[in-house]
């Protein structure tokens, strides 16, 4: 019986270079994405846009889900990145209200592109295994250590950490309800709010 293919690690970057041309085929991928869906994208489509070889796109980017959960933490570090971290004097006055709003804005940054949030979360759906070659720990990402700054030191290290994970995986059960309309924009906002409150509580 034949062994089912192992899964290549992505490389990372190690110039400026290199690290341009990622970029250049996130840009791509989200363009095409926005554009057509992901059923329509093909690899060939996005080297193509980004004007690399099919080889490159590959070594980056081993899978086509996997692309699309990197554009979708691509789009997470944008958002982030733009986004004031908090007072002047560094504490955050209310947690869970930030934490909520941060949530509800980003929700509402990806959902501005309906076609493009559909085809990241399709790729999240995709057996997972066969997407992400390597463990992703999401308080590591950069959505889980905004959360876990705006939280601040109120609770034992992994007490913290569960919390983040926590709402992590909230938010995103809220983000695919609104995504298919199973509730609506209000509702989904409402939703995260409460979950915020009760999760970011001391």
């Amino acid at each position: 019986m034949a062994r089912p293919a192992e899964v290549r690690q992505p490389a990372a970057p190690t110039s400026s270079r290199q690290a341009a041309r990622k970029v250049r085929i996130l840009g791509a991928a989200a363009e095409l994405g926005a554009r057509e869906g992901l059923a329509s994208v093909q690899m060939h489509d996005v080297a193509k846009e980004a004007d690399v070889a099919i080889g490159t796109l590959y070594r980056y980017f081993p899978s086509k889900p996997y692309l699309f959960l990197s554009v979708l933490e691509w789009h997470i570090d944008q958002f982030l990145g733009g986004r004031d971290t908090g007072p002047a004097g560094g504490e955050v006055t209310d947690p869970a209200g930030e934490v909520a709003q941060t949530l509800i804005d980003l929700s509402g940054k990806l959902l501005g592109s309906p076609l493009l949030a559909s085809a990241v979360a399709l790729s999240s759906f995709t057996e997972y295994a066969s997407v992400v070659p390597t463990q992703i720990d999401i308080v590591e990402r950069s959505l889980g250590q905004r959360l876990l700054r705006l939280l601040g030191d109120r609770a034992d290290a992994e007490t913290g950490r569960s919390r983040i994970r926590l709402l992590v995986y909230s938010w995103w059960g809220v983000f695919v309800a609104m995504l298919t309309q199973e509730i609506s924009t209000e509702q989904g906002e409402a939703d995260l709010r409460l979950a915020a409150r009760l999760i970011a509580a001391p």
